[in-house]
């Protein structure tokens, strides 16, 4: 709205030029999220208190889970807002990106917040599996859909895939890129969700993805940079950097009250939101494979889920104490503040050596 509304001005006062650079309102984004949620976040938290939303805690779970009864879930609605504020200051609305955004936001907490008011009722575990997957599917569809009937016109590489340290990208067919980007969209949704098990572990580590996304954005959508790095360069894609930014600020603040032991959980409003962002920004910056890299530890929980399920199934046997990866941690008798930071310790080694790689070709 600023950049509308105000920048026009900057042929009457200079000052107001500064509202065009994608770098300073991807800062005043951050930081207008994290006010944000400072602001409202003990407000809604009391709220959700008032209106008993209170996380169930599975009783086939870590015993020191039993601990955090009464907490309040569903504050990624606290995310939700602060994002969505954020955006509205400091986006630009003339770009078809942000739309896209803002649909994938809108569709996945709606989903989660169905998901979690579900969990409340008494005799009910949320959607089931297979309704869950499939409006994840469906919105991962028409995200999909939309990007490619809005870039038709603009970008002639809407259905290539970048593959790392390979310069040339990969052609796919359109069906066949469709349905690529619908998985990719779907499963790092479920990819946050399933890794949201311990007091600021899935926040912390979506932080640190948006932040490698604040960078690739900016970096793939001028055509300098993207040359230089010989990486694909996508028109318009730098005001993913502040989207994204505004997405670092919402989590920031939301860590304020998330951190253990926390005050409130995110719900699946919030983890099945964050990792539908997630995706949908690798698709449009054109970083789907890149992407596994760089939530490494999303990928390891997954893998954990996966290799337990199929190795009770073929051989009556557990791998792990218990999956995802740090519950079985937690069961050897590990700390929960200690999982949590060495998590994050890995994660942002690893964010670090694939910013160091982008040259790499």
């Amino acid at each position: 709205m600023f950049y509308h509304l105000i920048y026009p001005l900057h042929q009457y006062f200079s000052f107001f030029n500064i509202f065009r650079y994608i770098t300073v309102r991807s800062a005043f984004a951050a930081i207008t999220a994290f006010i944000v949620v400072i602001l409202i976040g003990k407000f809604v938290i009391n709220k959700l208190k008032e209106n008993g939303i209170i996380q169930v805690i599975r009783e086939d779970g870590p015993k020191k889970h039993l601990e955090k009864k009464g907490t309040p879930t569903m504050g990624g609605i606290i995310i939700f807002i602060a994002f969505i504020i954020s955006l509205g200051l400091w986006g630009r609305f003339d770009n078809n990106y942000t739309f896209i955004i803002i649909f994938s936001v809108f569709w996945f907490a709606i989903i989660g917040a169905i998901d979690d008011l579900l969990k409340l009722k008494i005799g009910t575990k949320g959607l089931s599996a297979k309704s869950k997957l499939f409006l994840q599917f469906l919105g991962s569809f028409f995200i999909v859909l939309i990007y490619l009937k809005l870039t038709s016109n603009t970008f002639a590489f809407k259905t290539h895939i970048n593959i790392p340290f390979i310069k040339t990208p990969f052609l796919l067919d359109i069906w066949l890129y469709t349905i690529f980007a619908m998985l990719v969209i779907t499963s790092w949704s479920n990819a946050v969700n399933l890794t949201d098990g311990l007091d600021g572990l899935a926040a912390g580590l979506c932080l640190f993805i948006f932040l490698t996304l604040v960078v690739l954005s900016y970096l793939i959508g001028n055509i300098k940079t993207s040359n230089y790095l010989l990486i694909m360069y996508v028109p318009l894609s730098s005001e993913l950097a502040v989207i994204c930014s505004a997405m670092v600020g919402a989590i920031l603040g939301f860590l304020w009250f998330n951190t253990y032991p926390a005050e409130v959980f995110m719900g699946d409003v919030g983890s099945l939101m964050l990792g539908g962002i997630i995706g949908t920004v690798a698709v449009l910056i054109k970083q789907e494979i890149l992407l596994l890299l760089i939530g490494i530890i999303f990928v390891i929980e997954v893998l954990s889920v996966i290799i337990q399920v199929a190795s009770f199934r073929m051989t009556r046997k557990r791998i792990f104490a218990m999956a995802p990866l740090h519950h079985h941690f937690q069961l050897k008798g590990i700390s929960e503040p200690k999982i949590i930071i060495r998590f994050w310790i890995v994660a942002i080694i690893i964010l670090l050596f694939t910013l160091s790689t982008l040259k790499l070709r």
